[in-house]
């Protein structure tokens, strides 16, 4: 019997060994890489670093730019969870609850933004976006409503908010298909049960179909939240760039800019160090503030 154990360790350890060695690459190292880096002076080439010890993260706290980065990110954290949650949640209800023929379709629909790549997806948005032949100013126009037009990314007012339908339209399809998981794993029974109580379609979702997919949209609040944070620096870099005026600046992209634009490494991995402390507070706060007790059935 222990050699039987001792044989299944080693052959779980081998299983996992690889797994565990691409993890301390491209994971646990770079993590540890940009700590130190954020401790020095550095342009990202060659081996003359000059250490400055806390001097990078004081510059944090002097920089004008960084509580505005960390307020977009957290304006676009915002809006995606709440927008992506409610018509996610809205879809997944309609597509399993209803009857409806071509709900097979439908969901490949929504899905389809999730195999686009963030590039393609940025550009796409930015000729809708666009002020002379855009879908958006050209419709207003077609409606007489020409006084409502925008250079929509080059609006101080309107460039960040502009960011959001996008990096919404992309996510809708994987957490409707997340939930809809949730919903078709609850007995019908259920439903009947509530049904013959003489509950209503609304109270049978907030009493029913709430509580027992609870756990499918705390993950799907989270995960969208740590995305946002660590990655809405691409679809920010490739329609705004931050601008106008530092207007769409989220901490990414000022990284982005502080390393390979002002070749600043140092600055840039102190700010990557902000950002994975900004991220994991948050999530532990969520996952706080979301906790409930798990219901069986």
């Amino acid at each position: 019997m222990i050699q039987s154990k001792a044989q299944r360790t080693k052959f779980l350890a081998f299983c996992l060994l690889p797994t565990f060695i691409l993890f301390m690459i491209f994971s646990v190292y770079p993590l540890f890489s940009g700590l130190y880096y954020s401790f020095f002076k550095w342009s990202g080439s060659g081996s003359n670093k000059t250490f400055v010890g806390l001097k990078n993260y004081i510059r944090l706290f002097e920089d004008p730019v960084i509580p505005g980065t960390i307020w977009h990110d957290y304006f676009l954290v915002f809006f995606k969870v709440l927008l992506i949650m409610l018509l996610a949640t809205f879809f997944a209800v309609v597509l399993t609850q209803f009857r409806i023929r071509e709900a097979a379709f439908y969901r490949v629909v929504f899905f389809f933004p999730n195999l686009m790549s963030v590039v393609v997806i940025g550009i796409l948005w930015m000729f809708i976006y666009n002020p002379d032949m855009g879908l958006i100013n050209s419709g207003l126009r077609f409606l007489g409503l020409d006084n409502l037009t925008r250079p929509w990314l080059g609006s101080l007012t309107w460039a960040l908010p502009s960011l959001v339908l996008p990096a919404v339209w992309a996510g809708i399809g994987l957490f409707m298909l997340m939930i809809m998981g949730g919903i078709s794993q609850i007995p019908t029974a259920i439903y009947e049960a509530a049904s013959v109580d003489g509950a209503t379609r609304w109270e049978q979702f907030w009493k029913v179909t709430v509580p027992l997919i609870w756990e499918q949209l705390k993950t799907s609040m989270i995960y969208i939240v740590i995305t946002t944070l660590n990655g809405s620096f691409v679809i920010v870099q490739i329609m705004t760039e931050g601008g106008p005026g530092n207007a769409t600046h989220v901490m990414g992209s000022y990284l982005y800019q502080q390393a390979f634009v002002n070749y600043n490494f140092g600055y840039a991995a102190a700010i990557g160090v902000m950002i994975l402390v900004f991220s994991l507070l948050t999530v532990v706060l969520l996952q706080l503030l979301l906790k409930r007790e798990k219901i069986q059935y």
